[in-house]
């Protein structure tokens, strides 16, 4: 297709005057009252419909494909009729809104992954959008920076899968079909790597932490074709990513080979001069422009600066073009040039299907991670009367989760209406909110459920936390209920993992929830009362308070590590050093053993076979997540305790045994070594298959 594109985008570039060219370098913010004879002199690139940077957070306005045809008409009165592409923060689905992406990587589904994202491609193309600013790719160790529930967590493996999986259901293999989309990865790169946790802020990465664990998630995503990259807001080791030439054109461009266009976040060409490393907004346009940003968001410090800039040298106009030809290679890759306008029509026929509301189902179901259950007492079998209480009793919205502008709480069946619906005909619900009436009625039930946890506006950009304990007045809930003697179920929505050590030691059951989407009140529903068997596994480390954080499963070992015998060691003198729950860590309603663990050679040449027995040893049928992890012994540069490098999801009937295989290669084992370059080397290695990442059946071979 590049050979069909470059020569029709070089002829269109050569008509191009300078105005012309910086115009489609500049995206204007389409929700605040536009000069339209700005687009119809071609000074617009692209609109992004956005009630403002934290779009996010509550319900926007979106407009409608009618409004998207209008401005669309307006642009193809220009000169040289180049359409704009219309761009919306499309995170976990438009209507149908999916589970927050740290639930969704909870899932460990690869293809519910991808139909999401063609379910949200489909929705918000219907409503005239062509551009989504996802999937968010960023590893984040630290819950408490308030966009981590935007990612897949803290595993770079686990992040990469996804990343692909997602750019294949927008874009799927043609973006300019009239019901996919153009994606965007972001944010490039480091951006969950925030000192404190506290959006915005500085981080500082070595350069093999760098390249192994923040990059992989990106080049996955290049690789599946991602059409355009989204630069992070991050100073990077003292270089704002922004104008950061080494990362967004020697490594994106340069070493794997992307050919779209990067858009900088929401005006972070213009905060370069707060940086300090731009005295004005002329300095800031250049020094983006010339790493490799070809798009300004919302900052217009492009539109405003770069034609004097190139008048006096200090801009090279061959960079404008190069920045313009990247731009129009992907709209017309998006079919903009041949389909500029949306069918109206199709909203009414694509939106919020009952296809599409099943996904999102079966995705909160697979989400939903199970972490404690004494005794067995989910599902919620025998029990007459269950008393259901907590601040979600009612939830409808708050179900979606941050960045989902686009969800209509009115979409969503009532939790209390959702939960009566998938309970047995002999089973009495109570519903009470107030912990006051919950007292007197817990004497007169037999069990409790306590739905709790954060509102969404608690998760998301800039809602950073200090304390990652639950909100004020829901431990006291969790007390007051525990305190009545009944049995106690707590489930969990959050956008985080939350500290909730004391509350996992009160309770007979706890489910984390995270946000689950439209269609979480159901699912929900179906896993309480034993309809499905929770899946789901942790993407992320749960600590055991705040201050274990950053808490993450692929540490390195120090000198005198957590488990040694030595007196002096990796510590803490008030808390166990150990993550409250792993990651990987999940559990269902029946139990399995792992045994006879082989190899298929001890030493690895070109590849080895690695097998272990999984058996269901409950009473019904389950499914798995077998994880294979291995761990590099000695190296030129220190290597972390386990890395994941594989899962399978496995259903299994009571009492049968699954004979679960995964081959190791050369390429699997390759890291960022002492010299800098990236390769394998010689030694022994541990592997493990596992139901997460603290335990399972260890092996040993060699290269």
């Amino acid at each position: 297709m590049t050979n069909l594109t470059e020569p029709y985008i070089d002829a269109l570039l050569g008509q191009m005057t300078l105005n012309e060219k910086i115009g489609q370098l500049n995206q204007y913010n389409g929700s605040d009252r536009l000069d339209t004879d700005l687009i119809r002199q071609g000074k617009a690139g692209s609109l992004l419909n956005a009630d403002g940077p934290l779009t996010g957070q509550g319900q926007s306005d979106s407009g409608s494909a009618e409004q998207r045809n209008y401005y669309q008409r307006i642009a193809l009165e220009s000169r040289l009729k180049i359409p704009l592409i219309f761009g919306r923060d499309v995170i976990h689905g438009y209507r149908t809104v999916f589970p927050i992406p740290l639930g969704q990587a909870a899932a460990f589904n690869p293809g519910l992954t991808e139909q999401a994202a063609a379910v949200a491609a489909k929705e918000a193309s219907a409503d005239g959008f062509k551009w989504a600013f996802s999937p968010m790719i960023d590893i984040a160790r630290d819950p408490r920076w308030g966009r981590v529930a935007e990612g897949s967590g803290e595993d770079p493996y686990l992040a990469s899968i996804l990343a692909a999986s997602a750019v294949r259901g927008m874009q799927g293999d043609d973006m300019a079909q009239p019901d996919r989309i153009v994606a965007c990865a972001k944010h490039f790169v480091g951006y969950g790597a925030a000192e404190g946790g506290r959006d915005y802020e500085g981080g500082e990465i070595s350069e093999p932490t760098l390249r192994d664990i923040y990059l992989p998630p990106y080049e996955s995503a290049v690789k599946a074709g991602v059409g355009t990259i989204m630069s992070a807001f991050i100073d990077l080791n003292g270089t704002p990513v922004t104008a950061e030439r080494r990362l967004l054109t020697g490594v994106l461009r340069g070493e794997w080979g992307f050919e779209g266009f990067v858009v900088s976040d929401w005006a972070s060409v213009a905060e370069l001069v707060q940086h300090g490393v731009a005295e004005d907004r002329a300095r800031a346009a250049a020094l983006a422009l010339h790493a490799g940003v070809d798009m300004d968001m919302v900052s217009k410090a492009y539109l405003e600066t770069l034609a004097a800039s190139v008048r006096t040298g200090s801009v090279p106009v061959e960079e404008i073009d190069e920045a313009v030809r990247r731009i129009l290679r992907i709209k017309q890759r998006a079919g903009l040039f041949d389909r500029p306008f949306t069918d109206p029509t199709r909203y009414t026929t694509e939106v919020l299907t009952p296809e599409s509301r099943q996904i999102a189902r079966q995705f909160a179901r697979e989400s939903m991670v199970l972490l404690k259950n004494r005794n067995d007492i989910l599902p919620l079998h025998g029990f007459r009367r269950i008393m259901v209480t907590g601040n979600y009793v009612h939830a409808r919205g708050e179900m979606f989760g941050t960045w989902s502008p686009d969800g209509r709480a009115e979409n969503v069946t009532p939790l209390d209406q959702a939960l009566k619906e998938a309970a047995p005909k002999d089973t009495e619900l109570w519903f009470v909110p107030e912990t006051d009436a919950a007292m007197k009625a817990a004497q007169r039930v037999d069990a409790v459920v306590i739905v709790l946890g954060e509102h969404p506006s608690r998760s998301g950009e800039n809602a950073n936390v200090s304390s990652l304990l639950l909100p004020p007045g829901q431990a006291e809930l969790v007390d007051a209920m525990v305190n009545t003697g009944k049995p106690v179920v707590l489930v969990v929505f959050a956008g985080r993992p939350l500290a909730i050590m004391h509350q996992v030691s009160q309770v007979d059951a706890v489910l984390y929830a995270w946000h689950p989407g439209i269609e979480g009140g159901p699912a929900l529903g179906d896993i309480l009362f034993g309809a499905y068997s929770p899946s789901g596994r942790l993407p992320i480390t749960f600590p055991r308070a705040t201050g274990q954080v950053p808490i993450y499963y692929n540490h390195k070992n120090p000198g005198r590590p957590i488990n040694s015998e030595q007196g002096f060691h990796s510590r803490y003198i008030d808390l166990q050093s150990s993550p409250l729950f792993p990651f990987g860590f999940g559990l269902g309603y029946t139990t399995f053993r792992y045994a006879n663990l082989t190899l298929s050679s001890q030493a690895l040449r070109g590849k080895v076979e690695v097998c272990a027995e999984v058996t269901n040893t409950g009473g019904r049928a389950g499914k798995e997540l077998v994880q294979l992890y291995v761990r590099d012994l000695v190296g030129s540069l220190t290597r972390p305790v386990r890395e994941l490098k594989g899962f399978q999801q496995v259903e299994i009937q009571p009492g049968e045994t699954r004979r679960v295989s995964f081959i190791i290669n050369e390429e699997m084992l390759a890291f960022t070594r002492g010299d800098g370059t990236k390769g394998i080397e010689p030694g022994c290695f541990h592997v493990w298959i596992a139901p997460d990442s603290s335990s399972g059946l260890r092996g040993e071979f060699e290269i």
